[in-house]
């Protein structure tokens, strides 16, 4: 994490406070967060439900980005005090209204899906 006293930190803030698609990348970017709000897209999902399903992430990365997603205010996480503990994550307003947009990027994803 940046310091917050940093001059990087002073001049990333003002160049994604002016920039709409910097700002947006920034909260969404890597390589899992997208992926993360398409699953929970679906409806709630367990942590191991999520694990399954991405499959390739690791539980470290996947708890880190869950985490980031809930402190962004994507992401609700609500834990049953019940035995065996069970925890669930949903998407929050915000994270609803960018599932339109991962659906255009999903259409045009197989409109040009590239071979590897």
């Amino acid at each position: 994490m940046r310091k917050t006293t940093s001059t990087n930190f002073e001049n990333e803030k003002g160049f994604t406070n002016n920039c709409p698609i910097t700002s947006t990348m920034k909260i969404i970017g890597g390589r899992w967060k997208v992926i993360i709000i398409y699953q929970l897209g679906s409806g709630t999902k367990r942590y191991g439900e999520m694990k399954k399903t991405i499959g390739t992430i690791s539980e470290k990365m996947l708890t880190q980005q869950l985490k980031a997603l809930i402190q962004d205010g994507w992401v609700t996480k609500t834990d049953y005090k019940e035995i065996p503990p069970r925890t669930e994550y949903e998407l929050t307003q915000l994270g609803k209204s960018f599932i339109p947009i991962l659906k255009e990027i999903e259409k045009w994803g197989n409109q040009y899906l590239l071979k590897c």
